[in-house]
């Protein structure tokens, strides 16, 4: 069996005198797509910031075993440069990342967008175009792990079910690695391989997606599971278009 691409151990996180990530432990395995749900302010995003170099970790060990790794942000709209069209953001990357081989069209393939837009600019998008134009910038260094903070909290749920079926497909296509993270369980049921729930900064429900949808061990991950709105049909729709 070989081993996971991360491997995270006792991860420790302060802002000051406030931690806010109390000693989580996990791994993410070849191939696999792990979820970490919890509500604003447990934690989870901190992890992801961590993993990316974007905030220090106060204690335990991070080892990442991945060539690349990339992340895609929650406000994808947000995180493209509004002056610069969708060829010169694609271009942009493959220019500073020295990528050879490489070309805009051939990252939107990747994500089922139209080289129609290539001339558009971040506010002549909707929301779920601007969120693929992210992830195909994403994809341009060839990473081996996704980090996804958030990737469709902003979008309407029809949506939000293209954008999680496109990460799935991803990960079938390119043999993605992909930590998912989320506020609700309804984003992460029919994607994740496992789930880490997350509350005030520890994990109180972890194991495979089924047993922590059938078999909750946290009042708090019941209480999550009550609220997960019926979003499964969407999820499992191929919808032809784009958004």
């Amino acid at each position: 069996m070989s081993e996971p691409l991360l491997d995270v151990r006792d991860l420790r996180v302060r802002y000051g005198t406030y931690e806010a990530v109390k000693g989580v432990s996990f791994t993410l395995g070849r191939g696999e797509i792990l979820g970490i749900v919890g509500e604003s302010g447990s934690g989870k995003s901190t992890i992801a910031k961590t993993l990316i170099g974007l905030q220090k970790a106060s204690g335990g060990t991070v080892v990442n075993r991945a060539q690349s790794t990339q992340m895609i942000f929650q406000d994808a709209v947000g995180s493209l440069n509004p002056r610069l069209t969708v060829r010169q953001t694609l271009d942009e990357t493959l220019h500073v990342k020295r990528i050879k081989g490489r070309k805009a069209e051939d990252l939107l393939g990747l994500v089922g967008l139209s080289p129609a837009v290539l001339e558009q600019y971040p506010r002549e998008m909707s929301g779920g175009q601007c969120q693929r134009v992210s992830i195909a910038r994403a994809l341009a260094c060839r990473p081996e792990v996704l980090i996804a903070d958030e990737p469709v909290s902003a979008l309407d749920v029809s949506v939000q079910a293209r954008v999680l079926n496109l990460l799935r497909d991803l990960r079938r296509d390119l043999g993605l690695s992909i930590l998912l993270i989320a506020h609700d369980l309804a984003v992460v049921k029919n994607v994740c391989d496992r789930i880490c729930v997350m509350e005030r900064g520890v994990f109180v429900d972890a194991g495979a997606a089924e047993q922590v949808f059938t078999h909750p061990t946290s009042d708090y991950t019941r209480r999550l599971l009550a609220a997960v709105p019926d979003v499964e049909r969407a999820l499992g729709q191929r919808e032809g278009g784009a958004s």
